[in-house]
Formats: C-alpha cells, structure tokens, sequence
C-alpha cells in the first residue's frame, strides 16, 4: 500500500511499537514524535470518553508543533463490566492482579484514533469483546515472567504469547493491538491522504 499524499506528511503520536509495527505493516512512510500529555483518567470519566480524550490531545499536541503535518494518534484502554479500567500495569504484582481479573470474563478493549492537523482534529473509536479462557494461577504468573505483560493495557499482547490467553474476540483485532487500521485509513482520508496498492 503506498499513499498519495500531496505535500501532507505523516506523523505517528505514540511510542508504542505496535502501532509503529501496524503502520509499518501498510507500507506508509511516517516519523514519529512521541507527545507528552496528561494521561491520567479523570474522576467519573466514562472510559469512552477517556481514551477519545487521550487520542485527541496526543494528536494536538503534535500537530501545533509541527505546522502542516498530519498527526495520527491513538489510546487504549481494558474495560471490565464497564466500570473497571485497565491500563498499564506498573509492576509484575499488578499485571498479575488484572490478569486474574480478566480470567475466564468477556472485556471490552476500547481503542480511539484521532488525526489533527493545526487547530483541525477528528476522532473514531473501535470497541472490541474480548473473552478469556479460564486460566490456572501458575499460567498467569508464568505469562507476566516473560515481561510481555509490563507494557500493554491490560497486561496482556493479543499478538503475542497473550494470544494464549484468549478465548475468542469479536470485532477489530487491530484495535485490541491498539490501532484500529480501517477507522485510522478512514480518518486519514479525511485529511486528503489516500491510499493505493502498488505493485
């Protein structure tokens, strides 16, 4: 897939390798800055709302320091029975305490996409069910040992060895990656950045 891209440039806002992996994946040339923002879910934030938020700030963020560019951003979030939210686990102990939470329930992964360019920001988000298998103690403390765990919403790679752990998933499995690519290609043509598969 190669883009057609006018003198539009590609910006990816996120240090998350899966999602520079994805882009990779489709052949698109980008650079990446990472964005620092305030990440922090706020009281009584409905988990929607939280990684939109996320999403479109990451992509301002970037877009006003890079006049011209298309930003491209994303923010994930693990959602239980609408009430509790996963991110990132801070340590192997809480990586395995969400683990055991998920264990052998049905989740939510909401992941948003927004793309900005200057003051200009649309959104789209990707709302995923994932099921997990009923998994034994010793098979939870053994995934998060490999250290695969440590820096995924959820504590768990859907791509990786935490494909083990799952049951079943109905919906995007990009946007459980993290990245859902049809919204972001949807997202992106708004901004005049088409794509077309070259040979």
């Amino acid at each position: 897939m190669s883009p057609s891209r006018g003198d539009h440039r590609l910006i990816l806002a996120s240090g998350s390798p899966r999602r520079r992996e994805l882009l990779e994946m489709l052949g698109l040339p980008f650079g990446v800055i990472v964005p620092a923002v305030d990440e922090t879910r706020k009281t009584s934030e409905l988990p929607d709302r939280y990684v939109v938020r996320v999403a479109r700030d990451k992509a301002l963020a970037v877009a006003r320091q890079e006049p011209g560019a298309v930003v491209l951003a994303a923010d994930t979030a693990v959602v239980l029975r609408a009430e509790e939210v996963f991110g990132k686990p801070r340590s192997p102990e809480e990586a395995v305490a969400m683990l055991q939470r998920l264990e052998g329930r049905t989740h939510q992964v909401m992941s948003a996409v927004a793309v900005a360019q200057g003051e200009r920001v649309e959104h789209a988000i990707d709302i995923t069910d994932v099921t997990f298998r009923t998994l034994p103690q010793r098979m939870i403390e053994d995934y998060v040992a490999t250290g695969e765990a440590l820096d995924k919403a959820g504590a768990y790679a859907v791509q990786g060895r935490g494909a083990a752990l799952v049951e079943g998933i109905r919906g995007d499995f990009f946007g459980v990656m993290g990245l859902p690519l049809r919204l972001a290609l949807e997202l992106l043509e708004r901004f005049g950045m088409t794509y077309r598969f070259m040979r």
